[in-house]
């Protein structure tokens, strides 16, 4: 079998510009890159354009994009519908941003409603890390308790709160059942580990008994109702996660950053047909630019409703100012006129496409199945909607974090350095995102892509 050492040689000859790039980024970025997420040993490929399915790197090399920014181009790079909205948008309405509130935001809100039925109102953001910021803050002002509960191996953004137990070591993490708090940053507070309380995903009876333990000063429950925005729990687990947040006054809320407009135009809530008391999306809604929303019950948004006397700002409001009984949020870009344009574009596009979109998703995926078996190796491909991912191992179900950790991680980054020479992109391990651009030619170019790389093997 092909060793790593080969096929990582074979990617730096074929990328010297990437390199050259990274050496002069190193001198100007810490790493490297803008965001950790977006390196790879020995250094990531440097990207210079995108069209449809493809991406074209620095040195010529072409690539069909299974990476999609992490998801959020269901479009693809560069679709006309989003190329017009943005230039509708300059060319008849003349500003990129005017700080004052306008109709589109109105608009976009009533088609993400429609869509997503549990939203009663919502609020802008610039992120979904900032969306899932907000929906805590809006848990802890409406309950008054300020733990939390999240589960291992969901990510929620890069802030204290939520950096726990993300990807912790297995010989770290405790029992199954209970699993133990692993930082998964530098500069933590210590405090965050009493105040962050790590569930066991999919493990109903588990826990059911960890939040009866802290019902009387947990504010909310925050989970990717898909973990990572692939792995599917049971239909029983969410619906008694719903049961016993309700029974004990705890807010649930789901972080569909990942799978609003993924799992399925109604999110994984829509597969469940479960009404989470908070809904944070982002990705896909801003067509590929920067975009987050909280949404849920009325009453817990209106927590955030401006009343007379209560703008941190005014500072006319002297020592009459009633700040403190409203939850404070704002952002200059909040709402941006520009991003709702380009998103309402791209849902419409979705609307007609998505169901086509998630018939090729699965064709791909039965391709890759038997291109797997012809070879002997055994292979799940856990994932809802336009995303899944490729866990190399026998088991049956994939059902949790610690199920993925089990899988071949190994022999997986050597397929996927070797699909690098073949024309297939995706950051090593990554999951899988397709768009309406992945079309039939697409998907036929990929599984031929994987029988030449598993060749190798």
């Amino acid at each position: 079998m092909i060793a790593l050492e080969s096929l990582i040689l074979e990617y730096t000859e074929r990328t010297p510009k990437s390199a050259e790039l990274y050496g002069k980024a190193c001198r100007a970025l810490p790493g490297g890159v803008s965001a950790n997420i977006k390196f790879f040993e020995p250094y990531p490929i440097f990207m210079d354009r995108g069209e449809g399915a493809w991406l074209t790197d620095v040195d010529g090399n072409r690539y069909v994009d299974y990476l999609l920014s992490y998801g959020p181009l269901a479009l693809g790079h560069g679709h006309p519908a989003v190329k017009e909205a943005i230039r509708e948008q300059f060319n008849r309405h003349g500003s990129l941003l005017y700080g004052t509130p306008h109709a589109l935001e109105t608009e976009y809100a009533e088609k993400i409603k429609q869509h997503f039925p549990s939203i009663e109102l919502l609020r802008y953001t610039n992120s979904g890390t900032e969306a899932t910021l907000l929906s805590l803050r809006m848990a802890y002002a409406c309950t008054g308790k300020y733990k939390i509960g999240k589960f291992e191996g969901h990510y929620h953004g890069g802030y204290n709160q939520v950096l726990i137990s993300v990807n912790p070591p297995l010989a770290q993490a405790g029992e199954a059942g209970r699993p133990s708090p692993v930082p998964e940053s530098a500069g933590l507070e210590p405090h965050q580990f009493d105040n962050t309380v790590v569930l066991p995903f999919d493990d109903l009876e588990a826990c059911s008994d960890i939040l009866r333990e802290h019902k009387d000063d947990m504010a909310a429950v925050i989970m990717e109702p898909l973990l990572a925005g692939y792995i599917v729990p049971t239909a029983e687990f969410m619906r008694g996660l719903r049961k016993v947040t309700e029974e004990l006054g705890i807010l649930l809320v789901f972080d569909e950053v990942k799978t609003g407009f993924r799992a399925g135009l109604g999110g994984a809530q829509g597969y469940f047909g479960i009404r989470p008391d908070l809904t944070a999306l982002g990705k896909v809604i801003g067509a590929g630019m920067p975009m987050g929303i909280v949404g849920g019950k009325k009453e817990l948004l209106l927590k955030s409703a401006p009343i007379r006397g209560s703008d941190v700002f005014d500072m006319s409001a002297g020592k009459r100012s009633a700040a403190k009984d409203v939850l404070f949020h704002s952002g200059t870009y909040n709402g941006d006129p520009l991003i709702l344009r380009a998103g309402l574009a791209s849902m419409e596009i979705l609307e007609k496409e998505f169901e086509p979109m998630t018939t090729r998703t699965e064709s791909l995926k039965q391709g890759l199945k038997a291109i797997f078996a012809a070879k002997g190796i055994p292979v799940n491909l856990p994932g809802l909607g336009t995303v899944f991912n490729i866990a190399i191992t026998d088991k049956q179900t994939i059902g949790s974090y610690r199920d993925m950790q089990g899988a071949d991680l190994t022999l997986r980054k050597k397929i996927d350095f070797a699909l690098f020479r073949e024309g297939i992109y995706n950051k090593p391990t990554n999951r899988y995102s397709l768009s309406t651009a992945h079309d039939e030619t697409v998907i036929d170019f990929t599984l031929e892509a994987y029988k030449k790389a598993l060749a190798r093997f």
